[in-house]
């Protein structure tokens, strides 16, 4: 993965933080450990961003973008890898799909327990909540959930309903996976490489999930937010940022040109800038 470099206006250069930690919270009555990091820590006061990573990611899959973020804005950061991912527990049964209601599992309860356990007061910091593809739904359900518990959404590529395109997409990937590329790529990010890919895919590839959509669930964010969306995102059409726009109609949107889905690996610098744009405004207005 490309990793962004340094931006003009940027805080301090962090300081190495401690590798990898892990905490333990309860998923349907079960103890999960889950893998984070801390970036920089030290700023015991500066506003708390929280990295929510894609579908088929990890901690280890942003690279050193949440760094450079947090540098160019001069706020903490808090990278982890959902239950399933990275180095976090694996799911049993990785051959089966996952639950049709993952997505709000993560946002209503898996991170309000996170926040728990690492004593994060998300009612007093309001952390910024910062999500790319499946992490930016979750940052939706999530601020739509907790209004109170929320400082100011960015998301990266969101969707909040199925289309046709992004099953059509996930299909082509069950062929690499066939093939060994795909598994060979996953095999250095995640311990359960065939479970999150198999869990991932199979549940958006089921019939029974061709009808999701929150649309609906969202209307209720009141935070700030910025969504940004690729115009070539291969995932999904713009018709996902204008329902959003529709059901929260004070989101402010960007439409990157020759971007695909991946828009803080494309274009870093565009992205760095628009985001701590959007944290100045709306950190300054009471977020």
């Amino acid at each position: 993965m490309r990793q962004p470099g340094r931006f003009p206006g940027h805080a301090a250069p962090i300081e190495k933080e401690p590798p990898l930690q892990r905490t333990s919270i309860a998923i349907d009555g079960q103890p999960v450990t889950l893998e984070y990091e801390w970036i920089a820590s030290g700023r015991k006061d500066a506003p708390l961003i929280v990295f929510l990573h894609e579908g088929l990611g990890s901690a280890a899959m942003w690279g050193g973008w949440p760094r450079s973020l947090c540098e160019a804005t001069g706020c903490r950061g808090l990278v982890f890898s959902r239950y399933g991912y990275g180095h976090s527990d694996t799911r049993p049964g990785s051959g089966q799909g996952w639950p049709l209601d993952y997505l709000e599992r993560e946002a209503r309860e898996n991170l309000p327990a996170l926040f728990q356990a690492l004593g994060i007061d998300a009612a007093r910091e309001r952390p910024v909540i910062f999500g790319h593809s499946d992490g930016a739904t979750i940052a939706l359900l999530y601020a739509a959930a907790f209004p109170e518990r929320a400082g100011p959404v960015v998301v990266l590529a969101p969707h909040v309903f199925v289309e046709q395109v992004a099953r059509e997409r996930i299909a082509r990937l069950q062929v690499t996976w066939d093939d060994g590329r795909m598994a060979a790529h996953l095999a250095r990010l995640h311990d359960d490489p065939a479970g999150v890919f198999n869990g991932w895919s199979r549940c958006w590839l089921s019939p029974a999930f061709s009808g999701w959509n929150v649309a609906g669930a969202i209307e209720s964010i009141a935070s700030p937010l910025l969504a940004v969306q690729g115009r070539q995102d291969q995932y999904g059409t713009l018709d996902q940022l204008y329902e959003i726009q529709r059901r929260v109609p004070h989101a402010e949107l960007m439409v990157l040109e020759d971007c695909r889905h991946v828009p803080y690996e494309e274009h870093p610098e565009a992205v760095i800038a628009a985001v701590s744009g959007f944290l100045a405004r709306s950190l300054a207005g009471g977020g």
